[in-house]
């Protein structure tokens, strides 16, 4: 099995801004990566993953009117294993409802964006990847534009993700873009295990990465560990700040 790489503190947000070559990455726009007449499709493991890879992206989206498909692949359960504060019953209706309030304050308008819930397992994807592939090619166009977390991101949701939304993408004949997200943590500046020459920089404005942060704060079960049972919450500080840079990037 391979061994989580998601421990610690993870590598601090001054060493990604002074990365020489996260600066040079060349930009793209999303005007570009999304044409006039496709649909964008997030598939977002967790409930607060289409916010923390996807916010800024979602913004640019929004504001060129693009129609977006969003694919919650789990309700994100397992976030908190033991807590009688957070237990599974709480999470399943509070991080859906956390995943509502984040895109309103994103400005996502209820006409320009599709919600499917799919309610796999949460840390359990892996094992569903077949169902999963199979929901995409079901729901995918051939000239969607997929956004899916990269299938070496770290955690194995994650991961399974990409996996299964590459080969539903290309079976439809649609178009596939990964989007690192846990990347961030157990990474360091020039990493040969990041696929640099593949990435790309979504720029965003001050306003705009603002937003992304005030959305992100809507995912209150997340912000909080639970002390009793020794655990610190999923978005601390540190990991918050990793993700709220004044770009995104994306793997072409």
């Amino acid at each position: 099995m391979k061994a989580n790489p998601i421990v610690g503190h993870g590598t601090p947000v001054e060493a990604w801004r002074s990365c020489p070559l996260l600066a040079q990455l060349p930009r793209v726009e999303v005007d570009r990566l999304v044409p006039t007449g496709t649909r964008a499709v997030i598939v977002a493991p967790h409930p607060d993953d289409e916010v923390l890879g996807s916010g800024g992206l979602l913004q640019h989206l929004i504001a060129l009117g693009r129609p977006v498909l969003l694919i919650a692949v789990t309700d994100g359960t397992a976030s908190h294993p033991g807590s009688q504060r957070w237990p599974v019953d709480r999470l399943s209706n509070e991080r859906p409802r956390e995943s509502v309030e984040a895109l309103r304050r994103l400005g996502a308008d209820p006409l320009q964006l599709s919600w499917l819930r799919i309610g796999l397992p949460d840390s359990q994807v892996p094992a569903s990847q077949a169902r999963l592939q199979a929901f995409l090619q079901a729901h995918l166009k051939s000239d969607d534009v997929v956004f899916a977390t990269w299938s070496e991101d770290g955690h194995c949701d994650h991961e399974a993700v990409g996996r299964a939304s590459r080969a539903a993408a290309e079976a439809v004949g649609a178009c596939v873009h990964e989007l690192p997200i846990w990347t961030w943590h157990w990474a360091r500046p020039q990493d040969p295990r990041v696929p640099w020459q593949r990435a790309r920089k979504i720029a965003l404005s001050p306003a705009m990465v603002a937003r992304k942060r005030h959305a992100a704060l809507a995912f209150v079960s997340q912000l909080e560990g639970d002390p009793t049972v020794g655990l610190a919450p999923v978005l601390s500080s540190r990991v918050l700040e990793r993700l709220l840079q004044p770009f995104e990037v994306v793997f072409l």
